[in-house]
């Protein structure tokens, strides 16, 4: 019989947890801070209440333009959703049917495609930079919406495989078997037995999808050489300069483009912890 833990015990778990969210917190509240500040200077104080609360910095950005008039945050804003939206579907699509194909059949060459799966994911993507832009050039891709999302889609699909693949091991056969006496396709099997099972799976890959894209910025800034085809990643870069960094600038930007991520944590959260621990039962 387990003994309960002294209260002694209890108060130190706790003052432990609370160090570790302040740890993890505190610098977010910060950019926070520093969003909202009146200067572009790098503040050094501790305080987390900005001498002058302003949203001049965030007005700046929402509505700046370049020299044609062209609403330069709308289209970086307008790109970036584009492309992760984008990116997230393919990466589901064939995500899916691949993941679905390495769970459920014996074929030739599929131990070592889940094992070539794994490799890929050993390496950094900025090594294939160089590749992919020699690519992107003989494709006509290049600075292109299309040529980023194709890019971003290889990019999370071993992670995606692997994640569904590990799902789609756990749901029982016995339904689709079921389900094939009664006459349905291997299609409609997949399509309406599988799919709506694997929900908290597809809930955690397309949260991974879109986050790959949505935040990702050196492939972007190597294959995007026009300034309206940014990303917005990508155009927080600028306000970093050589000689000197407009960090109320930057730190508003970085709060916009978390926004939407943190929205979509908030709309999946049901779906996260299952998706994520249910893929680790088999193997």
């Amino acid at each position: 019989m387990s003994r309960e833990p002294s209260r002694f015990g209890k108060v130190l778990t706790h003052a432990c947890l609370l160090v570790a969210v302040a740890v993890a917190v505190y610098p977010v509240l910060w950019v926070i801070k520093m969003a909202f500040s009146d200067t572009q200077a790098f503040g050094l104080s501790a305080s987390l209440i900005p001498d002058r609360v302003t949203g001049a910095n965030f007005k700046a950005l929402v509505t700046a333009t370049d020299d044609e008039g062209t609403w330069l945050f709308g289209r970086h804003l307008l790109n970036s959703v584009v492309v992760s939206t984008g990116t997230t579907l393919l990466g589901l699509f064939l995500a899916c049917t691949a993941a679905y194909a390495f769970s459920r059949f014996k074929f030739p060459g599929r131990r070592a495609g889940l094992m070539l799966f794994l490799v890929t994911q050993m390496f950094p993507g900025v090594m294939m930079a160089i590749p992919l832009y020699i690519l992107m050039d003989m494709l006509g891709l290049l600075g292109t919406l299309p040529g980023l999302m194709l890019v971003y889609g290889m990019t999370a699909i071993p992670f995606c495989v692997f994640m569904l693949k590990g799902y789609f091991d756990t749901i029982p056969r016995e339904l689709e078997e079921a389900a094939l006496m009664d006459g349905a396709s291997q299609f409609v099997i997949f399509w309406k037995v599988v799919m709506p099972l694997a929900k908290p799976a597809l809930a955690v890959t397309a949260l991974f999808s879109f986050m790959t894209a949505w935040n990702e910025f050196i492939l972007a800034a190597t294959f995007m050489n026009d300034e309206r085809m940014f990303t917005l990643p990508v155009a927080l870069q600028r306000y970093v300069g050589d000689y000197g960094t407009e960090w109320g600038m930057f730190a508003a930007g970085a709060v916009i483009v978390s926004v939407p991520v943190v929205a979509l944590f908030f709309a999946l959260q049901r779906n996260l912890v299952g998706g994520l621990t249910a893929g680790g039962v088999k193997g």
